[in-house]
C-alpha cells in the first residue's frame, strides 16, 4: 500500500524489545551475560555476549534481535486473525470481509502466477500511449494515488507553523535506491549498487515483454533521470532541519519557482481541486523537477514512468518479478539469505492496506486494559523526573526554562490504540486481484487525506498501528505514542522488578519524550508550532552540546572504515542518552530502588544498566549495516548501548569504570544535556 504522505515527522524508536520471559530470572536473563568480558571495556557485549554467540540470524532476515523476537509473537497472532477471516463468509462489506478478502486474494498464488503481469497491462499501454501533457499528468497522479512517487511527492499534514489546520505538502520523491549518494559517490559500493539497479530495471522491463536491447536503453535512461533527480534533492541530514523544510508558499509562489510543471492539470488528474497554499519541503529540488520536465522529450519519460509502476507493483505480481525484486532489494542490498513465507509478506501488506481493522482484532486479544493504566503510571513518572531535570539544569537560563517545562506539561499521551478508529466502510474488497486490492486501498486513503486539505487536524489520529512494536513522537502534535505491541510481555513485564522495567519500557518512553528537546524537537513550541522559544544564550549551550554528542559518534567505526554518521543521529543519540537519565532519575525514586536490594548479585541501578542493554541485542549482517548507516538516523544497538553509557557517571559508579577505560569519556568531551 502506497499512502503517499505518512506524518514525516515522526520521530520513532525504531526497534525495542525486551527478553523472552521464559528465559529470564524477574525480567532479566542472567545467561545473555557474557562475564569474560570487561564492562568497563565493553559493556553490550558484557551484557549480551552469550545472546550474540548463540543466536544467530535466520536466513530469512536481515537483522535478529529482541525486535525480530517480539515481532514473531505478534505475527502469529496477525496470522491467526487473518487465516481465520480468509476462511469465514463474512457479511459483504464488513471489516471481516475486508481482511479476509485482502488477504486470501495475497495467498492466492495460483491466479497470480496465471496472471503474470496482467494486472499492470493497461497502465502499461496508457503510459506507452502517452502523447501530451495532459497524457503525462494524467498518468503521474493516477501512480501518485495507487502506485508510486514518481517525480515528487505530494500528501496532506499540519501545518508546522498553525499545527490546528491541515495544508497540503510537496517533496521530494522519485529515486528507486534508497539514498541520493548511491547515485553520486564514486566509492566501490555505490558503483556496484548502480550497476545492479541497471541490471535489475532491465530484468524487470524484460518481464513485461521489452526486447533485451530496449530493456537496457530504458534501464539507462531511467538512471539518468534519477541521477538528476538525486542531484538535485536535499540529504538525509538536510531534512532533518524542520526550519528549511518549512516553505509556506501561494499558487502563484509555486508557479514561480516551478512554471514548466502543470499543477493545475496535476490537481485535476488527481480529482482535487487547486489547494491556494502549500508547504514546499524541499524547494530546490521541485525546481530541478520542473526543468527536467521541460528538458525532457515525453518519450523519454515514458521508462522512468514505466520503471515506477513496475516496482511500486512487483510484489503484487507473479513470483518473476517478486524473485528479481528480492535478489537485488533483499539479497544483494541487505544480505538475507533466503525470501520471508508468502504469509508473513501478505501479512505486512494487509497491515499497511488496511491496518486498523487488523488493529482493533489484535488489541481485542492481547491488550487488557489494565496495561494502560500501568504504562500510564511510568509515563507520568517519567514526565515529573524530565521536570525535575530542567529545573535543576545548570547551562539553562530560566526563561527558556519556564517555556521547556510548559511544552512538556503539554504533552499528549497517547497509549494503547485510538479512541477511535477509521472507517474503511467505502472501501471495496474482493478475492478477484491481490493488486487491484491494494490499488484500491492507497487510493482510498490518499484521498481520505486529500479531503483534509484546508481543515482542522484531527489530533485523535494515530501515526502508527497498534500492532506495531515501536514508538514515536510527533512535534507537531506535541504527543508520544506507544502502540499495545510494544506494551507487553517481554517488553514490560510485570513480573519484572522496578529496575528491569525503567532500564527497558521506562528508557523508551524517556526516548520519546526527549525527542520533543532533541536538536529538532526543540524548534517546535508546547502547540506543535515551529517557534524559537530559547534564548539566544540557551541556544547556543545547547548546540554546543549537540555538537559534542555529534562528534563523539562520527568518531565511532561501526564495520570496517563506515562510521556512524553524527549529523545524521544526532536526534536519535540525544534521546537515548535523555532517555537513561529520565528514566534513572524516576527510579530512584522508587522503594525497590531505595531499598538497595541485590537480585543475583546486581544492584537495582546494575540491572537498570543490564535491562537497557540486553533490550538492544541484535546481530545483523554486513550489507544491511552498511545500508543502515547510510540510511537510518538510529545509531546501530552496539553503538546505541555503548556511547550512551560512557556518557552517564551512574554507570561509570555501577561498574567500577575507570578514568581511561574504553567505557568512559574523558571529562573533557563528555556530553551532558537533558
Amino acid at each position: 500500500m502506497k499512502k503517499l504522505f505518512s506524518l514525516l515527522l515522526l520521530f520513532p524508536l525504531f526497534i525495542f524489545a525486551g527478553p523472552d520471559p521464559k528465559d529470564t530470572d524477574k525480567g532479566l536473563d542472567q545467561k545473555n551475560i557474557d562475564q569474560s568480558v570487561s564492562p568497563a571495556v565493553d559493556f553490550y557485549q558484557y551484557a549480551i555476549g552469550n545472546w550474540l554467540k548463540n543466536n544467530p540470524i535466520p536466513d530469512e532476515y536481515t537483522r535478529w534481535g529482541s525486535f525480530e523476537i517480539l515481532a514473531e509473537q505478534n505475527n502469529n497472532v496477525l496470522k491467526e486473525i487473518l487465516e481465520s477471516a480468509a476462511t469465514k463468509s463474512s457479511l459483504k462489506g464488513s471489516n471481516q470481509q475486508k481482511i479476509g478478502d485482502y488477504y486470501f486474494a495475497g495467498m492466492d498464488t495460483v491466479k497470480i502466477e496465471k496472471d503474470g503481469y496482467k494486472p499492470i497491462l493497461a497502465q502499461l499501454k496508457a503510459i506507452k500511449g502517452i502523447k501530451t501533457k495532459k497524457d503525462l499528468y494524467k498518468e503521474i497522479a493516477f501512480l501518485h494515488l495507487r502506485v508510486d512517487s514518481p517525480f515528487f511527492g505530494f500528501g496532506v499534514g499540519a501545518d508546522a507553523k498553525n499545527s490546528s489546520m491541515n495544508i497540503p505538502h510537496i517533496f521530494q520523491s522519485g529515486l528507486g535506491l534508497p539514498d541520493k549518494d548511491y547515485y553520486l559517490n564514486d566509492d566501490a559500493r555505490s558503483k556496484e549498487i548502480r550497476g545492479k539497479y541497471i541490471q535489475l530495471m532491465a530484468n524487470m522491463f524484460k518481464l513485461v515483454g521489452i526486447k533485451e536491447a530496449d530493456a537496457k536503453k530504458d534501464a539507462n535512461k531511467v538512471m539518468e533521470i534519477e541521477t538528476r533527480l538525486a542531484k538535485g534533492s536535499s540529504s538525509r541530514v538536510e531534512r532533518r532541519d524542520p526550519v528549511k523544510n518549512y516553505n509556506k508558499m501561494s499558487f502563484d509562489s509555486l508557479k514561480a519557482i516551478s512554471p514548466d510543471i502543470d499543477w493545475k492539470l496535476y490537481f485535476t488528474s488527481l480529482g482535487i481541486s487547486t489547494p491556494s497554499e502549500y508547504n514546499v519541503n524541499q524547494p530546490r529540488f521541485i525546481k530541478e523537477v520542473s526543468a527536467l520536465l521541460k528538458d525532457v522529450k515525453i518519450n523519454d519519460l515514458k521508462p522512468y514512468l514505466r520503471w515506477n509502476l513496475i516496482r511500486g507493483s512487483a510484489n503484487y505480481l507473479s513470483s518473476a518479478f517478486v524473485n528479481e525484486n528480492f535478489e537485488f532489494s533483499g539479497k544483494f542490498m541487505q544480505g538475507a539469505k533466503v525470501m520471508q513465507p508468502r504469509w508473513k509478506r501478505v501479512m505486512q501488506a494487509t497491515n499497511g492496506a488496511l491496518g486498523e481493522i487488523l488493529g482493533e482484532v489484535y488489541v481485542s486479544k492481547t491488550f487488557p486494559p489494565e496495561a494502560k493504566e500501568r504504562a500510564k503510571n511510568i509515563v507520568n513518572n517519567l514526565i515529573s523526573a524530565l521536570n525535575e531535570r530542567i529545573t535543576n539544569l545548570d547551562w539553562m537560563g530560566s526563561d527558556t526554562k519556564k517555556a521547556a517545562l510548559n511544552k512538556l506539561a503539554a504533552i499528549t499521551i497517547k497509549i494503547g490504540y485510538p479512541d477511535k478508529w477509521k472507517d474503511y466502510s467505502a472501501l471495496q474488497m474482493s478475492r478477484n486481484s491481490y493488486f487491484e486490492n491494494d490499488m484500491n486501498a492507497s487510493e482510498f486513503l490518499n484521498r481520505q487525506d486529500f479531503d483534509k486539505i484546508g481543515k482542522p487536524v484531527d489530533k485523535t489520529e494515530w501515526g502508527m498501528l497498534p500492532q506495531t512494536v515501536n514508538a514515536y513522537y510527533n512535534p507537531v502534535n506535541n504527543e508520544i505514542v506507544f502502540p499495545a505491541a510494544i506494551l507487553q510481555p517481554p517488553f514490560f513485564n510485570v513480573n519484572a522488578d522496578d529496575a528491569v522495567n525503567y532500564g527497558g519500557m521506562g528508557v523508551v518512553i524517556g526516548h520519546e519524550i526527549t525527542h520533543g528537546f532533541d536538536d529538532s524537537g526543540r524548534m517546535y513550541d508546547a502547540q506543535g508550532n515551529i517557534k524559537d522559544w530559547w534564548t539566544e544564550s540557551d541556544a547556543k549551550n545547547f548546540e554546543e552540546r549537540g555538537k559534542a554528542i555529534v562528534n563523539q559518534f562520527n568518531s565511532i567505526a561501526a564495520i570496517d572504515t563506515f562510521h556512524v554518521n553524527g549529523a545524521l543521529t544526532e536526534g536519535e543519540n540525544i534521546a537515548d542518552l535523555g532517555g537513561l537519565k529520565i528514566s534513572l532519575t524516576a527510579l530512584k525514586k522508587t522503594d525497590e530502588y531505595k531499598s538497595g536490594e541485590k537480585i543475583n548479585g546486581f544492584t537495582p541501578v546494575q540491572r537498570f544498566f543490564l535491562s537497557f542493554a540486553q533490550i538492544w541485542e541484535n546481530n545483523i549482517r554486513d550489507e544491511a549495516l552498511k545500508l543502515r548507516l547510510k540510511t537510518d538516523p538510529h545509531s546501530p544497538g552496539k553503538q546505541r548501548v555503548n556511547a550512551p553509557l560512557s556518557n552517564m557517571p551512574e554507570f561509570w559508579e555501577a561498574f567500577g569504570v575507570k578514568p581511561g577505560d574504553p567505557m568512559r569519556m574523558p571529562d573533557a568531551k563528555l556530553v551532558k544535556i537533558w
